[in-house]
């Protein structure tokens, strides 16, 4: 339960993420469309959020690099 606030940040940088807390589950929509994947946990097991969490920053999921 303490990884949910740093989850809900990571997924709020992104525009193609979208959240949810429901019925004790964590869900993660990433992408869109036929691609889009979920990303769940139980909203107090901070083990599997940490995993969500780092997929989100350097593994399948992670954003492309900024130009700039």
């Amino acid at each position: 339960m303490k990884q949910l606030g740093n989850l809900a940040l990571v997924c709020a940088q992104r525009s193609a993420t979208l959240l949810q807390i429901q019925n004790g589950i964590v869900d993660v929509f990433v992408g869109s469309g036929p691609e889009r994947e979920v990303l769940s946990a139980n909203w107090d097991d901070d083990a599997e959020i940490l995993r969500i969490i780092h997929e989100l920053n350097f593994g399948k999921f992670r954003m492309p690099p900024q130009r700039g």
